[in-house]
């Protein structure tokens, strides 16, 4: 009999790669605690170190400003014509 693969969320992997980044306990200290194999802390801890630069490098996606206001403009628009055809049909126009 087999057992099951454990799945582990990405956030207890963070945790146990951020306290074995700390280092205020060994490896197989936080494996013991959390229950994983040392190896696998280890490897957690790699896949940290090698992600970092990409958390400060990655640049913010460039908005397009004509792209945000234009539906808004036709927007508008559309309801200026509403508001005017409504004035008209009820006979209140200013």
């Amino acid at each position: 009999m087999t057992a099951k693969r454990k799945r582990h969320k990405p956030e207890f992997k963070a945790q146990v790669a951020l306290e074995a980044y700390k280092g205020e306990k060994t490896i197989n200290q936080l494996a013991s605690e959390h229950e994983v194999a040392a190896v696998q802390v280890r490897q957690w801890k790699r896949q940290l170190l090698q992600g970092v630069p990409e958390v400060f490098g990655r640049a913010r996606p460039e908005v397009d400003p004509d792209a945000l206001t234009a539906p808004l403009y036709q927007e508008i628009g559309r309801l200026k014509m509403e508001l005017d055809w409504l004035k008209k049909k009820s006979g209140n126009v200013h």
